[in-house]
């Protein structure tokens, strides 16, 4: 084992990509884990993983009233949840103008409201034994945006604030929280995961159609490695101040300090301007 105490780790969303790679590291590690799924066929063959310490559970995030009475019952028959990984997610990718309100409210639903309600259920749990690790799976897409996500960086953005500000609320309780935001990794995000809406208006072909293409034709052949990822997190779980935001990803890296840049130049433009609202 990488760490030195055996953990029990409740993972969003394991049946692929990011969650499954972290089941698995974990497991490699002796932890147990607990991981939601939403087909019976695919828990069976998550909990062959790790016969006795990978356990399924059969759960939509967005079904939020049942998320509760999960962990109730995880902390009452299996053990107290150690870490709490919100990785259940998809992507949808559409133009805001060609986009309907229904797709944005799924995709908060997922991506956001899911992940706020997981956290409430295991906060209490957290709270009274004063220790715990809350890591919400984010993005690059969470600090830099592009033509045609805009609901997907909406939950992104999103998820970061409210990772960040949580880590304030209950840091006096010994309970850690981190943002992971990964760049371009070998996932199904841009391929089977991603939601794509049909286009509808010829005005925006130039700025979007290449970029559609561009993720499609990528879905399959990131740079980045789950399974490296997933060391990366169990990393930050046996850290004794573990960050609050973590980037994954030589992209993510160069991409976000880019866009920092970027911001620090314009907020340095436009200074004057912004210093000029007080009462004289």
């Amino acid at each position: 084992m990488s760490t030195t105490q055996s953990k029990l780790f409740f993972i969003t969303g394991v049946s692929t990509g990011f969650g499954r790679a972290l089941a698995q590291a974990a497991l490699a590690d002796g932890h147990r884990v607990v991981g939601t799924l939403r087909d019976q066929t695919a828990l069976g063959e998550f909990e062959l993983l790790g016969p006795g310490r990978a356990i399924g559970k059969l759960l939509d995030v967005t079904h939020t009233d049942a998320i509760a009475g999960v962990v109730a019952d995880i902390e009452g028959k299996v053990g107290p949840i150690d870490v709490l990984v919100n990785n259940a997610g998809y992507g949808y990718e559409s133009l805001l103008e060609e986009s309907t309100l229904d797709e944005w409210r799924k995709q908060f639903d997922v991506n956001v409201f899911g992940a706020v309600a997981m956290m409430q259920a295991v906060l209490p749990y957290m709270r009274r034994r004063k220790r715990g690790h809350i890591i919400n799976i984010t993005s690059m897409g969470g600090y830099i945006t592009g033509p045609g996500i805009g609901a997907y960086n909406g939950t992104k953005f999103a998820l970061e604030g409210i990772s960040e500000s949580l880590s304030k609320e209950v840091k006096d309780f010994g309970i850690k929280v981190t943002a992971v935001a990964p760049g371009a990794f070998r996932t199904d995000w841009a391929g089977r995961s991603m939601v794509r809406a049909q286009r509808s208006i010829p005005d925006y072909d130039a700025v979007f159609n290449h970029l559609r293409e561009r993720r499609q034709a990528i879905s399959g052949k990131q740079p980045g490695d789950p399974a490296k990822a997933a060391r990366a997190i169990l990393e930050i779980v046996a850290a004794s101040e573990p960050p609050v935001h973590l980037l994954l990803g030589p992209d993510a890296v160069k991409l976000v300090n880019e866009k920092l840049d970027a911001l620090r130049a314009e907020l340095k433009a436009w200074e004057p301007l912004s210093k000029s609202t007080d009462f004289s």
